[in-house]
């Protein structure tokens, strides 16, 4: 028994991992899961203006083919995502890029979903001694153990990690992703008679047949974002103190982008696709992949987010005649006070910055088997 009167043992605890704990094929199985619950479904599909019946209307969903409402891909990415944090990014300066993105099965309101991260690469920079760039390979699991086990997602993500020791030496690395396979599952085809009832309850103008390439669809709405990102990240347990620590900033500042909390980068990405939604996601029954994404620049609090859909592509679904897949690339961007200026395509005194960019492949339903 330790002496009452004697100072207390201190123990200063560190989380998560740095640049030079990362090893070529490291696996981690991340701590915690979490079960998708009616709160957590309704507050992220809420606060991204999902407007997709499938993710709002119960009865729509069923009759597409779905058990009930469908989890929108930004929602399966944030609770997937953010278990993956504090082994891989909790000590890290910014998420750089996201790398071939699939999903599998629908998520519902009861899943559970789990998540273990393999690290195949590493790269060191010479000019910023203190940082490199960390290579990792993510796959989500729902309901491990039940019959209803299924890959959600999988994808891969390069983030910029500090080191905890500068003095340490890291060799470079980079090892070939697992072969994992993920291709989106979508309901048989109802048939017209159950669905087309039902057509009035989606947008008018984003049918397959609607979306032609060379388009650039400019997203009428926005959504600013305030002190609420600090909860929201909470409420997903996502650990980055660059989205919640401001003291952690203030005692450095200059090692953090712009000296202030950085909003978690999963907001502005499902923000995106939410805003979008309306024009481009309303009629699909799927996202298939993210080819590539990155955040070209941070977002803070106070900042309004806006979208934009360029149209590059669409060709038929290799098994579905009901169905097509559109190639697209959706853009994040905000606008910064700066006096005196004039830009084109931002308001006198404004200019307009990109945030985000996503190469995202939808299965949207074709009007001719759906009205």
């Amino acid at each position: 028994m330790s002496d009452p009167k004697a100072s207390p043992r201190i123990i200063r605890k560190q989380t998560g991992h740095f640049l030079e704990d990362f090893k070529p094929g490291q696996l981690f199985r991340h701590k915690g899961g979490k079960t998708i619950t009616e709160g957590l479904f309704t507050t992220f599909t809420e606060f991204a203006m999902t407007t997709n019946p499938l993710a709002k209307n119960a009865r729509y969903a069923r009759a597409h083919g779905f058990e009930g409402l469908v989890c929108p891909p930004g929602l399966v990415m944030l609770v997937a995502f953010s278990q993956t944090v504090e082994d891989v990014s909790e000590n890290a300066r910014a998420n750089l890029e996201y790398i071939d993105m699939r999903f599998g099965a629908p998520v519902y309101v009861g899943d559970t979903i789990e998540v273990e991260t393999k690290v195949i690469g590493v790269r060191t920079s010479s000019s910023r001694p203190n940082l490199g760039i960390v290579h990792v390979q993510s796959t989500a699991r729902k309901n491990l153990g039940e019959p209803s086990e299924a890959i959600v997602a999988t994808w891969q993500r390069k983030v910029q990690v500090y080191k905890n020791d500068e003095s340490i030496e890291v060799t470079s690395f980079e090892v070939a992703p697992d072969a994992i396979p993920c291709e989106l599952v979508i309901p048989p085809y109802p048939g017209k008679a159950k669905v087309a009832k039902l057509a009035h309850l989606s947008s008018q103008d984003s049918f397959f047949e609607d979306l032609e390439p060379g388009t650039r669809i400019e997203h009428s709405r926005g959504r600013t974002v305030k002190d609420e990102h600090i909860a929201l990240t909470a409420i997903l347990d996502n650990t980055s103190q660059v989205h919640c620590n401001q003291f952690m900033i203030d005692v450095d500042p200059r090692q953090y982008v712009g000296g202030q909390l950085i909003v978690f980068g999963g907001i502005p990405f499902t923000l995106c696709l939410g805003l979008s939604c309306p024009d481009v996601g309303d009629n699909a029954l799927g996202d298939v992949v993210y080819t590539t994404g990155r955040h070209t620049a941070p977002l803070q609090a106070g900042d309004t987010v806006f979208a934009a859909t360029e149209i590059l592509e669409k060709r038929d679904h290799p098994t579905r005649p009901d169905l097509g897949l559109v190639s697209t690339r959706l853009f994040g961007h905000k606008f910064v006070r700066a006096e005196g200026e004039q830009n084109a395509d931002a308001p006198p005194g404004w200019k307009k910055v990109q945030i985000f960019e996503l190469d995202r492949t939808l299965a949207v339903k074709r009007r001719s088997h759906y009205v």
